[in-house]
């Protein structure tokens, strides 16, 4: 798909002929190992534009050239994982479909970044407390009320200052997880984590306050 296609399709992701014969041959060394790996980056690549291009609603503010850019990017950091990653590979699924999963996940995280790069993101704790403290509205009830009173004492009593930035950046603000990752200079997996103990220690403190069934 050349740079100013702006329509791709999802045929674009159709293998080559014998696309399934010459992956082995990335466990090979010299010039066999050098085409083989090229292949693998076209392949890569093609995913990649199909995954950017299909998401670019949201940065619409980048052109077809910028486009295909990070669609490179994501290509290239996706060849440098398949070939990280290689050793996993146990042809449960066909070659290409696994060496798909890279480029789809490096395009859509990577366009994740781009489009929250100019957007501000709060992560002072003494700002949270607007975000926790919208209140029900007048159609709800006592019950659901003395609920979200909990939830809002939890955040702030019950979480530590790191689970309380990480909650409510991800959970209250959208934050994506990988941006928030890099806005931290931390990685998905420990985040992952956080917000678990976070969310765990939070339904810990509502059932405390009364409302069991937050806990199951």
């Amino acid at each position: 798909m050349p740079p100013g296609d702006t329509n791709p399709d999802v045929s674009a992701l159709a293998p080559a002929p014998g696309l399934e014969e010459w992956h082995l041959d990335l466990h090979a060394d010299g010039a066999t190992r050098d085409e083989a790996v090229a292949r693998l980056h076209g392949l890569l690549l093609r995913a990649a534009r199909f995954e950017v291009f299909r998401r670019r609603g949201s940065i619409p503010q980048l052109s077809a050239a910028e486009l295909d850019e990070l669609a490179q990017d994501a290509a290239d950091d996706a060849a440098v994982s398949v070939l990280r990653r290689l050793p996993d590979f146990r042809g449960e699924s066909s070659f290409r479909t696994w060496a798909y999963k890279f480029a789809l996940l490096e395009a859509s995280v990577k366009v994740r970044r781009r489009a929250w790069r100019d957007r501000e993101v709060t992560l002072e704790p003494e700002q949270w407390e607007s975000l926790a403290h919208a209140g029900p509205g007048p159609d709800d009830d006592a019950e659901n009320a003395a609920l979200l009173a909990a939830v809002r004492d939890g955040i702030r009593t019950a979480l530590t200052p790191r689970q309380r930035q990480v909650l409510v950046a991800s959970v209250l603000e959208g934050v994506p997880i990988d941006v928030l990752a890099e806005r931290l200079d931390s990685n998905r997996n420990a985040l992952y984590k956080l917000l678990h103990d976070a969310r765990r220690r939070l339904r810990s403190h509502v059932a405390a306050a009364g409302f069991p069934e937050a806990n199951e």
